[in-house]
C-alpha cells in the first residue's frame, strides 16, 4: 500500500480526475490539503480558507477510503479556533494543515489552535524548514514545534524533515525514543516530501532512518493537483530508489510508504501493516 501523505489541491480538481491521477501513480490513498497557495485562496484571507475547506470536503466526501481531507487554518485570525470547529464538521475532513508564516509554533495564538485540535482529535501537518518561494523560514525551525508537547495526545507531522534543519528535526523526534516512547505513541512524525536537494537526500534519509526510524517517517509527494499521475509517480520512484540505495528492508519500506501515515491517522489499514 502507498499513501501520499502530502498532496496539494489548487481548487481546479475534480474527484474523478484526482482518482485517475492516483491510479496512474499507483497510489492507494492520498491526504489532500485544502487550497491556500493558488488564487483566490490565501493564508491571509480567512474567508478564502473557509471556502477552500468547504471545497475540499466536496472533493473528498464520497471517496472516504481513498481521499482524506486536511483543512487549512491560520492562527493569526482571531476566529481560527471556531474555523477548526467548522472544518471538523465537514464530511471527509480528518486533519489540519498549518503553515507558520507571521507566527511561531510556540505563540499563544498557536496554542489556542492546538487546544481545539487536541480536543477534536485532529492531527496537524505542519510546514517545517525553508520555503521554496523565498518566504522567510525563520518561523519554521523544528525545535519550535516542541510546544506541541504541551498538548498530550495531539499528533503532528513535520514536513520536509525540516530542511535545512534536518538534524534538529531528528533531535525533536529522538527524544521519544530516548524516553522509551514507541513510534506509534509518539506525538511526532516526519514526512519525506521534497525537502533536501538531491545531493543531500541519501545522507539525510540515512540519518533519519538511523535516528528516528522508519515508523516515524512517511512518504509525501508534495505535488500540486491537478497533475498527471506520472508527476506523482516520479516522487514515489525517487524515494523508492533512495530506499533501494540505502538497503531498507521490506517491512521498513512498507512503513515509510504507507504504514506510518495510516497509523498516524488511525486508518484501518494501519493494523494490516503493523
Amino acid at each position: 500500500m502507498i499513501i501520499d501523505a502530502h498532496l496539494h489541491t489548487s481548487g481546479q480538481e475534480t474527484t474523478d480526475g484526482v482518482l485517475q491521477s492516483l491510479d496512474e501513480a499507483g497510489v492507494d490513498i492520498a491526504f489532500l490539503l485544502a487550497p491556500f497557495l493558488t488564487a483566490p485562496y490565501s493564508l491571509n484571507d480567512r474567508a478564502s480558507l473557509r471556502a477552500g475547506n468547504r471545497y475540499l470536503s466536496e472533493l473528498v466526501k464520497h471517496q472516504p477510503d481513498r481521499l482524506v481531507g486536511f483543512a487549512v487554518v491560520n492562527p493569526l485570525h482571531p476566529q481560527a479556533a471556531g474555523d477548526i470547529e467548522e472544518a471538523a464538521g465537514l464530511p471527509g475532513i480528518r486533519a489540519l494543515k498549518m503553515v507558520p508564516t507571521g507566527w511561531y509554533p510556540y505563540d499563544d495564538c498557536a496554542h489556542r489552535v492546538y487546544e481545539v485540535a487536541a480536543r477534536l482529535e485532529l492531527p496537524i501537518l505542519f510546514h517545517s524548514g525553508i520555503f521554496i518561494d523565498g518566504r522567510s523560514g525563520r518561523y519554521c525551525r523544528p525545535s519550535f514545534y516542541e510546544a506541541v508537547r504541551d498538548h498530550p495526545g495531539l499528533r503532528v507531522t513535520l514536513a520536509h524533515l525540516g530542511w535545512p534543519w534536518c538534524d534538529e528535526a531528528n533531535a525533536v523526534g529522538v527524544i521519544d525514543r530516548i524516553n522509551g516512547v514507541a513510534p506509534a505513541e509518539s506525538q511526532f512524525r516526519f514526512d519525506l516530501s521534497f525537502g533536501p536537494p538531491p545531493i543531500y537526500r541519501a545522507e539525510v534519509f540515512r540519518k533519519a532512518l538511523d535516528v528516528i526510524g522508519p515508523r516515524s517517517l512517511q512518504f509525501g509527494s508534495d505535488r500540486f493537483l491537478p497533475c498527471p499521475g506520472a508527476h506523482i509517480r516520479s516522487a514515489v520512484d525517487e524515494v523508492t530508489e533512495l530506499l533501494d540505495e540505502l538497503g531498507v528492508t521490506h517491512n521498513d519500506r512498507e512503513a515509510i510508504m504507507g504504514g506510518t501515515a495510516a497509523d498516524w491517522l488511525r486508518l484501518p489499514e494501519a493494523k494490516e501493516i503493523a
